[in-house]
């Protein structure tokens, strides 16, 4: 029988995550949500020294292990300069462009931990200003932050206490829709931590015992390539990441599937646990589609390319318009679930 999950738990979560400001770098408050939510579960849990979270769960074999990660660092930026105009230069933190940011509102988070709002916008915004306010390049040097504060010089700015180095986050701008679409920023990835803590909490509630050790890696540093790449234990045999799939053209991931990634930048994923992962789709009735993303890394590749003798896997929701204004629907966060919870209880891949 297929598993059934509660998508409307899933959606609550994925608002709750993707209201905390998390940009690589400053995840701090995150991990302690996850922490606070999984503490009921009694789960066995620890911070890695960059600050991720890892969660383990006993098997009946200890000697042979899982890992799976999905990352709740999310894309975001950092104040580069404090302009002589009052506004901020900002150094973009992940792989996105500028122009998927404009307009935009933000929070600026000081050193002392104030915060103060304000919008991304053009210097040249003001069509009644500037001829060329549609066709200058979005790019670092034309893009600038507003702060929503009197600040008519870099002198004014920084008696607010803000400074180059300060984090800024996105307004995740999260809608729950009726119809079961979820609109927000930043569901890369925290669609799929949403989906790791509830797969973790019904596994502790249901008292399912799995049959191997298997450890959750709630990755801080993904969007900046090094998230999942240590903090692996040595039985560890299969290592499998969450995270988005992407759509567009030439793709077969959409948003009511779960996208099972056979190739990525970093080229191939392990045949057999791709094959495995097919299997058990077909085996429980769970739609898929397999898919290729040119431009994509996850802490899997990034595993793998640090030296660890794993097998290696990518599933995650479909989500459209990545690293901009991303979209996904109820029905691939549960078939992503629905895919995770029958393969923690599977056989591994014979080596």
């Amino acid at each position: 029988m297929t598993y059934q999950p509660d998508t409307a738990k899933t959606k609550e979560l994925i608002r709750q995550l993707v209201s905390i400001p998390s940009p690589s770098g400053f995840t701090d408050d995150v991990i302690s949500f996850v922490e606070d939510y999984l503490k009921p579960s009694n789960a066995e849990m620890r911070r890695n020294r960059k600050g991720g979270l890892i969660v383990t769960l006993p098997g009946e074999n200890p000697d042979k292990h899982r890992m799976l990660t999905a990352h709740v660092d999310t894309l975001g930026a950092m104040v580069k300069e404090v302009k002589s105009n009052g506004r901020l230069r900002l150094d973009l933190i992940g792989g996105y462009h500028f122009n998927s940011i404009e307009g935009e509102y933000c929070t600026i988070h000081t050193a002392s931990g104030e915060t103060f709002t304000g919008t991304i916008l053009m210097h040249q915004t003001s069509v009644h200003v500037y001829r060329n306010a549609g066709t200058a390049d979005r790019n670092q040097v034309n893009m600038e932050v507003r702060i929503d504060a009197k600040a008519k010089n870099a002198d004014d700015v920084r008696a607010l206490g803000i400074e180059v180095g300060d984090f800024v986050s996105l307004d995740p701008r999260v809608e729950l829709c009726d119809n079961g679409f979820i609109k927000s920023r930043h569901l890369d990835d925290k669609a799929s931590v949403a989906i790791l803590l509830q797969l973790i909490g019904e596994i502790q509630a249901e008292k399912i015992t799995l049959p191997y050790t298997t450890h959750f890696l709630i990755s801080n540093n993904e969007e900046i390539g090094y998230g999942g790449n240590s903090n692996i234990p040595p039985e560890t045999v299969e290592y499998l990441a969450v995270d988005m799939g992407a759509m567009g053209d030439g793709q077969s991931t959409d948003e009511f599937t779960v996208s099972i990634c056979v190739k990525d930048a970093s080229g191939p994923y392990h045949l057999g646990l791709r094959n495995a992962l097919v299997q058990l789709s077909k085996e429980h009735s769970i739609p898929y589609q397999l898919d290729i993303y040119p431009y994509y890394g996850s802490d899997a590749s990034a595993a793998i390319k640090a030296g660890h003798d794993i097998v290696h896997g990518l599933i995650g929701p479909g989500i459209d318009s990545s690293h901009a204004f991303e979209r996904t629907h109820e029905d691939s966060l549960k078939c992503t679930l629905q895919l995770l919870y029958h393969y923690v209880q599977s056989n591994m891949v014979e080596i």
